[in-house]
């Protein structure tokens, strides 16, 4: 069964004018996930969703899924504040939803097949599109509780206009992710990558330390596990008074691998990431993306 790749929308607004996931980039205005979409299909991937709201349904089937008619089946799911489970209310004052994972589990009565979970304002280049491919096609019919994460090198990573976040993996001896710490600031200073620490110390990491860009590979259980653990979240008074909390991949990905359920392989992959972090960035990530035209890496015209 051919994996399916699952992209995180939500929070875009209907005012696509300023929002980088629909910045035309390309040489005929391409975004940024209408290249993870193309490095997907030739990776074998069979079927897209994508989590939105709602409320820009109509805009983006006529400006997004469109486009991509005859080259591989799309799906919409939306993701809101209210899709709680049965015997949960929004708490007063709360005026957004629930987090990645939460967004995670608004696919799951249309995901029956091992899928990958992406950012949409991302761009991973093809070989980590590849990597996740592989092992999701390579899993056994049935398969359970056997994850992935690709794991970008974070050198391959930075910003050239200020610092970046990443959540930082550590492995065990088999390659199996044991924890992720999200570090708020990685830039390189004198020649050497260093995040800040908790104590406001820099301190220097190697070039090839893996760290998460939010490509994760799962099977459909992963579904049983959020659904009965976002209960648990909503369960928690502190979650429902902090009208911010949100329930994140990481949280339920650590749950996993805390409890024993879950192994996460961290996959390598020789992808160089880049993205608009910054405003600054925007005039860059254009250029490289005329580069790997130029080059022949992708057509002038994907769809």
């Amino acid at each position: 069964m051919k994996p399916t790749l699952l992209l995180l929308a939500a929070g875009m607004g209907s005012r696509y004018g300023g929002l980088k996931q629909l910045d035309e980039l390309g040489p005929n205005g391409e975004t940024i996930m209408d290249y993870s979409i193309y490095d997907a299909i030739q990776a074998g991937f069979g079927k897209i969703v994508f989590v939105i709201r709602k409320d820009f349904e109509e805009q983006f089937r006529s400006q997004v899924l469109s486009k991509y008619e005859g080259h591989i089946p799309a799906e919409l799911v939306f993701q809101s504040i209210d899709a709680l489970p049965e015997g949960f209310s929004v708490p007063e004052g709360r005026e957004k939803p629930w987090g990645t994972n939460h967004a995670v589990l608004m696919a799951k009565d249309v995901i029956k097949e091992p899928f990958c979970v992406i950012n949409c304002d991302d761009f991973y280049n093809r070989d980590c599109f590849k990597v996740i491919g592989k092992f999701l096609a390579d899993l056994p019919e049935g398969a359970r509780d056997k994850y992935a994460m690709v794991g970008f090198r974070v050198g391959n990573t930075l910003s050239e206009n200020g610092t970046v976040a990443r959540g930082i993996c550590s492995t065990d001896a088999e390659g199996n992710l044991t924890t992720v710490v999200e570090r708020t600031e990685i830039e390189r200073r004198d020649g050497e990558i260093k995040y800040k620490d908790d104590n406001g110390e820099w301190v220097a990491v190697g070039e090839n330390t893996p760290v998460s860009m939010n490509v994760w590979g799962f099977t459909p259980d992963y579904f049983e596990y959020s659904e009965a653990y976002f209960k648990e979240f909503l369960s928690d008074p502190k979650n429902m008074e902090n009208k911010k909390s949100e329930y994140f991949i990481p949280l339920m990905v650590n749950k996993l691998i805390n409890d024993g359920t879950s192994t996460v392989k961290v996959l390598d992959t020789t992808s160089k990431w880049f993205g608009v972090t910054y405003a600054a960035d925007r005039q860059s990530v254009v250029d490289k993306i005329q580069s790997l035209v130029d080059d022949g890496t992708y057509p002038a015209k994907l769809f």
